[in-house]
């Protein structure tokens, strides 16, 4: 056995057992990939096979919180925490997987519970958890591990995650400043709780009115005459809407005319499509969030088993919960009342802007599931508290991009469950991040691309709010390099709206 293995071995071995606050290591495997390696799963967070030498610690946290930390015999210096989304309880093997071939020591979390674990949010320990305690005491065990192991200190330490996680990455922003140099916040629904009242609003009214119920056919009707009105607006004829601010389709012009049975819609759905993308109302009428963007379609059908957990476990702790009795202003209050911490939207971040941090959030322009909406308020809360907030946070928005990824757009850059390309700031939001952190370059610009397969179609530029991108007129509209980023009168405005999301 080659001596430095040797020695990698019984280090991490040697990690074996307990920890100070209350850190449990269960296992701690050298793992020397035959070619490849990859962990077992079944979540959709899928790893790519591993081709580097790692030593593979499994544990937990106050009996509960379940963690893996992969250390790489060559290792970087930096610790990168993936965070995971949904409902959490398993862990972030895509992100890991890509990452420790770069050097990186990952570490993940299943945020204090296991997928399918019935009625988890009814304990409070497990969703206090959930809402914030995992990752931050993830990422004190993941740098003492890291230090024993390697012998010294992390040197920079960097978190990324989309959706639940990307939330997860602003409550490391907000609540715990000294776990990470620089986190990466994708489709971060920051005011979950009020996303999640839109969420169970719009199911319930399709199940109380059948007839308007809107399938996924409807919804893809709505997305592609919105976008085949509004596509051209940029000057370019892409198949995305560049910027849904600039759209003004109304649904109206998708009423079926005398006849007419196909591509359009009866007057029930068309009025279940009108009230969905309006603002929606409190049961008083006033306008709780401000509703949908022009073409953006949402998830069809019941509400989603995720929405009853939290409602029914999370909220009233009913295992019999009747959901027609749902109420969008006493429901919401309540779920602030019993998890407030659910919500990411504070913007008294001195404490991670004075350490130097760094934050990039990224949102998906047609997100049916975190929408732009709250994202965008967000970020323009931040500006209204801090002058200075563009040397330490900024935003980018992806066109015609789904939840995380996917859509008509360009969506790849190297965020969560993202292809990455190692060391390319210009195309890799998280080595973006870390040449801001470590050298004091703003990011100006992303390079995105989209993807069929595994060959490119077209990329495109992505720029920090309340810039997008312009087109050339000159260059190849399938290239990146042909499109500069101007300042968007659009954009501007939305700083000066108000905080609804």
């Amino acid at each position: 056995m080659p001596a430095m293995l040797a020695v990698a071995l019984a280090g991490c071995a040697s990690l074996m057992g307990a920890h100070p606050g209350g850190v449990s290591v269960t296992a701690a495997t050298m793992v020397t990939p035959a070619p490849n390696w990859a962990p077992e799963t079944q979540s959709f967070y899928r790893p790519v096979p591993v081709s580097v030498k790692l030593c593979r610690v499994e544990g937990t946290i106050e009996a509960n919180i379940g963690f893996e930390l992969w250390l790489p015999a060559d290792w970087n210096g930096r610790l990168l925490g993936a965070g995971v989304g949904g409902d959490a309880g398993v862990f972030n093997y895509s992100d890991m997987s890509r990452r420790v071939a770069e050097g990186f020591a990952t570490v993940t979390t299943d945020s204090g519970h296991k997928a399918g674990q019935p009625r988890w949010m009814a304990d409070a320990k497990a969703r206090v958890d959930y809402e914030h305690r995992a990752v931050h005491l993830t990422a004190v065990a993941a740098k003492a591990l890291s230090a024993k192991f390697y012998g010294r200190a992390v040197d920079r330490s960097y978190f990324t995650g989309c959706s639940g996680g990307g939330r997860q990455a602003l409550k490391e922003m907000q609540n715990y400043p000294g776990d990470y140099d620089g986190v990466i916040a994708g489709a971060p629904g920051p005011y979950m709780p009020l996303q999640s009242v839109r969420m169970m609003w719009g199911a319930l009214l399709q199940k109380h009115n059948p007839a308007g119920a809107l399938t996924d056919a409807d919804w893809a009707l709505y997305e592609r005459k919105a976008t085949d009105a509004c596509d051209r607006i940029d000057g370019v004829e892409d198949g995305v809407v560049e910027n849904p601010l600039r759209c003004s389709f109304k649904v109206q012009t998708l009423a079926c005319k005398p006849g007419q049975t196909s591509d359009c819609l009866t007057s029930p759905k068309l009025a279940m499509l009108h009230a969905i993308v309006s603002p929606m109302p409190d049961e008083k009428g006033k306008a709780m969030d401000w509703g949908l963007y022009p073409g953006v379609r949402t998830r069809p059908g019941p509400p989603s088993p995720l929405l009853r957990a939290m409602w029914a476990d999370g909220v009233h702790n009913d295992a019999n919960w009747k959901e027609d009795s749902f109420r969008r202003t006493a429901d919401l209050e309540a779920a602030n009342r019993a998890m407030p911490e659910l919500r990411a939207d504070k913007v008294a971040i001195q404490p991670f802007l004075k350490a130097g941090g760094k934050a990039i959030l990224y949102q998906g322009w047609a997100d049916p599931s975190t929408n732009a909406g709250p994202t965008l308020a967000y970020y323009a809360s931040l500006k209204r508290a801090h002058r200075e907030l563009d040397q330490s946070v900024r935003l980018f928005m992806a066109p015609g991009t789904y939840h995380c990824g996917g859509g008509p757009g360009a969506g790849m850059f190297g965020g969560s469950g993202h292809p990455t390309t190692p060391g390319d700031p210009e195309r890799d939001i998280l080595w973006a991040l870390i040449r801001w952190v470590e050298q004091g370059r703003v990011p100006e610009r992303l390079t995105a691309t989209k993807l069929e397969g595994d060959q490119v179609r077209f990329t495109r530029t992505l720029c920090p709010f309340p810039k997008a991108a312009r087109y050339d007129g000159r260059g190849p509209v399938d290239d990146a390099g042909s499109y500069a980023c101007e300042t968007d009168a659009s954009l501007l405005r939305v700083l000066r709206m108000d905080k609804r999301g």
